[in-house]
């Protein structure tokens, strides 16, 4: 085969290169092609840059809620701190975050993007409470003039007082026979709807059974019934002895700022042992003593422990006598109405010590007339059986 004992061809001579151009004339070209890169680099960058800056305007960085607390729907104590934080610093002229309902306070900056509503007054145990911080063109806006995209809420429960929470708070400002003393000193104890660790006890050691027997801590019983009346009756509100919101309220207040009671812790026995007598106690002491008379059988005195719930210096009783005959009495001075239709109050009689009346327990006026100051609403008075 001719192919195969062909002899093998010899590598073609390589060309010689052809001579290089003067150095100087390269250089020439390549400062030139540089030259005119550059420049080109330069309108392309400042093109770029221009047109970024033409669009920056509508494209300012984001503006958002990175956190409020308390947290949507939590429940908390009413001291809880309200805060929101952002994600750029706040602007001064930005409107602030608005609470439903209104609570007397101020926002606060911490930082250049953290707020805290400084509160002037607690909430209302049980309240439900709205934080809403505005979007949009009238809303909150950062340094930079960027605004919230919408409106962002957040909702919480305050917590309700417990009964012992709401002894607590009375004996804290002495309304109570007792006194409370937490295991732990707290700070926020004041204004705390939560309740707080610690002790109930008597504030004098010589009060009698017959009202010390009658307490009971957590549990809703006539001596808190007449301590809250006295409350309420201390702060013109209706007395009717229901710690509701206005009282939560009042209460929190007074107890941030030590407002105690006014006036000594009285109580009033009247015992039915002949000859029948009225003591009347004044911050754990006998300030004062009377005979009295009750009522006779079948127009008896209510026995038991009541608080006092309406007062007068003089008015007219009337009513039905045991032998089914009508009575209207004017003039009868110093009356203290603790049940129903039974009062402490001024009577003329020949004598005192013995059932006589239609049901109330009377005494001489001028004793009436000491007595009657020391029994404001709420004062618990305890007939004997």
């Amino acid at each position: 085969m001719a192919g195969a004992h062909a002899a093998k061809k010899k590598p073609a001579k390589a060309e010689t290169a052809p001579r290089s151009k003067k150095p100087w004339i390269i250089a020439g070209v390549i400062v030139a092609v540089l030259a005119i890169g550059a420049g080109a680099f330069a309108v392309v960058t400042a093109t770029k840059n221009s047109s970024s800056q033409a669009s920056g305007a509508s494209h300012l960085p984001k503006f958002a809620v990175l956190d409020a607390s308390p947290s949507n729907a939590s429940t908390v104590d009413s001291n809880a701190s309200i805060r929101v934080a952002l994600s750029n610093p706040i602007a001064s002229s930005s409107p602030m975050p608005t609470i439903t309902p209104a609570i007397p306070g101020s926002w606060e900056k911490l930082s250049a993007t953290t707020l805290e509503y400084v509160q002037q007054a607690p909430f209302a145990p049980g309240q439900a409470v709205t934080v809403t911080i505005p979007g949009g063109s009238a809303g909150m806006k950062s340094v930079n003039g960027a605004h919230l995209v919408s409106d962002v809420k957040t909702s919480f429960q305050v917590a309700p007082l417990s009964m012992t929470r709401v002894q607590q708070l009375l004996a804290q400002l002495g309304y109570l026979p007792v006194t409370f003393t937490p295991s732990v000193p707290v700070t926020t104890s004041t204004v705390s709807t939560a309740d707080v660790p610690g002790t109930f006890s008597l504030r004098w050691s010589n009060l009698p059974a017959t009202l010390t027997s009658q307490w009971q801590p957590g549990v809703n019983n006539v001596v808190t019934k007449g301590a809250i009346m006295r409350f309420e009756d201390v702060h013109g509100m209706k007395t009717d002895g229901v710690a509701g919101p206005t009282v939560w309220t009042a209460l929190l207040a007074d107890a941030a700022t030590n407002k105690v009671d006014p006036d000594p812790y009285t109580y009033v026995y009247v015992s039915q042992n002949i000859p029948e007598s009225l003591q009347l106690w004044s911050n754990g002491q006998v300030v004062y003593t009377s005979a009295v008379n009750t009522g006779v059988p079948g127009a008896t005195t209510n026995v038991g422990t009541f608080p006092v719930y309406l007062r007068y210096k003089v008015t007219t009783m009337s009513g039905t006598n045991p032998d089914g005959s009508h009575y209207s009495d004017p003039g009868i001075p110093w009356v203290s109405y603790f049940s129903g239709g039974d009062a402490l109050h001024g009577f003329i009689r020949p004598s005192y010590g013995t059932p006589q009346s239609d049901g109330r327990v009377e005494m001489p006026f001028a004793n009436a007339e000491v007595v009657w100051p020391q029994t404001p609403i709420g004062t618990l008075v305890t007939v004997s059986a």
